[in-house]
């Protein structure tokens, strides 16, 4: 088998990585804690010290995450206005009607969320 001189180091380098897996999950095997005695309270959920109450699957408002992905949305509003306000003289008119006709939809997609009560938090 002839390999070209180009493709030693890469040879080395994908070596060099599977060995450092190879010894990184051995040690993790070999020198990491035994668990054989499994207790229920060692398997028991705990956060923060505070015992759980009642099942994870019980219902909540989702208000909670409507107004997080808002939020995400509205930022990312935030992040596209900034190449237009670092270069808004180059933009010129058609950059200037171009970030208007963002906003605007942006403001439509605001006005909607306000009339359909997703941040009214007394509903």
């Amino acid at each position: 088998m002839n390999l070209p001189e180009n493709y030693i180091p890469i040879i080395i380098q994908a070596l060099v990585a599977i060995g450092f897996v190879a010894i990184s999950l051995l040690g993790a095997h070999f020198l990491g804690p035994r668990q054989s005695d499994s207790t229920v309270t060692k398997n028991k959920n705990f956060e923060c010290g505070i015992e759980s109450e009642g099942d994870a699957r019980s219902p909540f408002s989702i208000r909670y995450f409507l107004t997080a992905i808002l939020f995400v949305l509205f930022d990312i509003e935030i992040v596209f206005f900034y190449p237009y306000a670092v270069n808004f003289r180059e933009f010129g008119v058609e950059g200037f009607i171009a970030v208007l006709t963002f906003v605007s939809i942006f403001f439509l997609g605001f006005v909607y969320v306000l009339k359909r009560g997703a941040l009214d938090w007394n509903k």
